[in-house]
Order: C-alpha cells, then sequence, then structure tokens
C-alpha cells in the first residue's frame, strides 16, 4: 500500500464494487471478484475518495497485461495515472517480472501517456468494425 500526500493505492476490494463498475464498463461481477481474489486490481483514492483504478491479467499467462487503467476526469494531468502504473509496475517487478504489456485503441490519447511513461510500440491488432489496438511494452 502506497500513503503519500493524502494518495493511497491499496488493492481493490469487495467494499470497491459500486465504485468499480462506475468506471469499468467492461468488467462483469465474475469477473470483478476474480480480480478481487486474484489481487489483479488496484484502486487509488486521493483525500478519502476512491479516484482511479487499473487492473491487469497474465497474458499467455505469464506477462503482467494492464487492461484497464482510468482515473476520473477531473482528477486527470495530476500525476495520478502515472502513479497508479508506477506502483504496478514496482509490483509486478517485486514479484520477478521484468516485462509488461498495455494496449490501447488507436483513437485514443492513452497511447501517447504510455509511451510518456517509457511504454514503446510492440504491435496492434485490427477488429473489423473497430480502431485498431496499439500493443506497447516496457522492460522493467
Amino acid at each position: 500500500m502506497e500513503n503519500i500526500d493524502d494518495i493511497k493505492i491499496r488493492y481493490v476490494q469487495n467494499e470497491d464494487k459500486s465504485f468499480w463498475f462506475t468506471l469499468d464498463k467492461h468488467l462483469d461481477n465474475c469477473g470483478f471478484e476474480k480480480k478481487v481474489r486474484d489481487r489483479q486490481g488496484y484502486v487509488i483514492i486521493q483525500n478519502g475518495k476512491p479516484v482511479g483504478i487499473l487492473r491487469y491479467n497474465l497474458f499467455w499467462d505469464n506477462t503482467p497485461f494492464c487492461t484497464l487503467l482510468y482515473v476520473k476526469e477531473r482528477y486527470r494531468k495530476n500525476g495520478l495515472g502515472k502513479r497508479l502504473m508506477s506502483y504496478w509496475e514496482k509490483e509486478m517487478k517485486s514479484v520477478g517480472f521484468r516485462w509488461l504489456l498495455v494496449s490501447t485503441q488507436s483513437d485514443e490519447n492513452a497511447q501517447n501517456f504510455y509511451r510518456k511513461i517509457g511504454y514503446t510500440d510492440c504491435g496492434s491488432l485490427e477488429a473489423p468494425g473497430q480502431a485498431a489496438e496499439i500493443f506497447l511494452s516496457k522492460n522493467i
């Protein structure tokens, strides 16, 4: 758990469910329970209020892959996303991982954020009727 300057980052808990689903429109109840059980999600709290989330899974069962990073709009541009990513990166490194993946759609600005914090393009996937999904990686 990190607690600096009224910022706290911790694993997602069952009590976070209603907040979590205000930001995450892709995970179902079973998926949420799995994130809690497997400790594959984080909540960032500022001044006692949850303001963002990060969830991940293991791509190929051996590579941490951030599947969602979301900070409430009014809390963006203050370094919270960067702190959440940094926390996740340190956690992954501490348990022995050396390489991370993230992805974002090509029509989203998140790709610039990930590049700014050290991720580099490593491929893309095109699905019919959707913007290309860009994959980025980082050695830690």
